[in-house]
């Protein structure tokens, strides 16, 4: 854990100064986002068609 404060650019009396909670927080990966929808699919698919319209 120390090894990675330290790639995070924190210096060790930083890291020891941390809660569990906030050294969870810098660490967390974020959430995947959500899948698109057919629905604005086809919104943009309408706005950017794949083909040129003569």
């Amino acid at each position: 854990m120390l090894r990675l404060a330290a790639r995070l650019g924190l210096p060790p009396s930083a890291f020891w100064r941390l809660s569990l909670r906030e050294w969870r927080m810098l660490t967390e990966t974020p959430p995947a986002p959500e899948p698109l929808r057919r629905c604005e699919f086809e919104r943009m698919a309408e706005a950017w068609p794949d083909e040129r319209r003569a």
